[in-house]
């Protein structure tokens, strides 16, 4: 995992959610920005990386498979949660 193990992942992440929001807000854009550097081959590498470590999950009993339907279902659920609190909200005039 980039030279980290999972203890210094973990202290990271805790360190990190202990900042003020701003600055947690900052700290989500530039990571951001650092995976949308990231060369086609190095993400490839990566979800390929991460399809392996949900099917070990799977395989080992600690993840649940979830039907396509499902999934389809929830996502447009989410998506028209979303939609329409975007469309609930009051303009603003000046």
């Amino acid at each position: 995992m980039g030279g980290q193990d999972g203890g210094d992942l973990a202290e990271i992440l805790k360190s990190a959610l202990s900042l003020e929001a701003r600055d947690r807000a900052t700290l989500a854009e530039r990571l951001l920005a650092s995976l949308e550097e990231m060369t086609e081959e190095e993400a490839e590498r990566l979800w390929a990386e991460e399809a392996e470590r949900r099917l070990e999950e799977y395989r080992a009993g600690r993840a649940q498979a979830i039907q396509a339907e499902e999934v389809r279902r929830k996502g447009e659920r989410l998506f028209q949660g979303r939609r329409s609190s975007t469309m609930r909200q009051p303009k603003m005039r000046c």
